[in-house]
């Protein structure tokens, strides 16, 4: 029986292989740490983060909340620098609770995956 971080492994190298962020439509990749939640938009051609956003500046509301605000963030600073499709890289998270609401609010926003 695998472990859960192998499961986890396995997961982010299937989607890794899948995904790959272009200049037309650059990557939406996501890091979730014990404490926080990190979203940046990646040109893998250029090797460059164009924009990204972080739920460490946010103060008030429950993880799930946070996340639907950084999705928003990204979404609106996204919008300003002309990108409106993305690809999303869930980065083997599974896509569910807040990994769901970040995508979510990034969508209610404009932004296309």
């Amino acid at each position: 029986m695998r472990t859960k971080i192998e499961k986890f492994i396995q997961r982010k190298a299937r989607v890794k292989s899948r995904v790959k962020g272009l200049s037309a439509r650059p990557r939406l990749s996501v890091f979730r740490s014990n404490k926080y939640l990190y979203a940046q938009i990646i040109d893998d051609t250029k090797s460059k983060t164009l924009v990204s956003a972080a739920s460490s500046k946010i103060k008030e509301g429950t993880n799930t909340e946070k996340a639907t605000q950084v999705g928003e963030a990204l979404a609106k600073k996204a919008l300003k620098a002309k990108i409106k499709k993305v690809i999303f890289d869930r980065s083997g998270y599974k896509y569910h609770g807040i990994i769901k609401a970040l995508a979510e609010g990034a969508r209610k926003v404009g932004l296309e995956f």
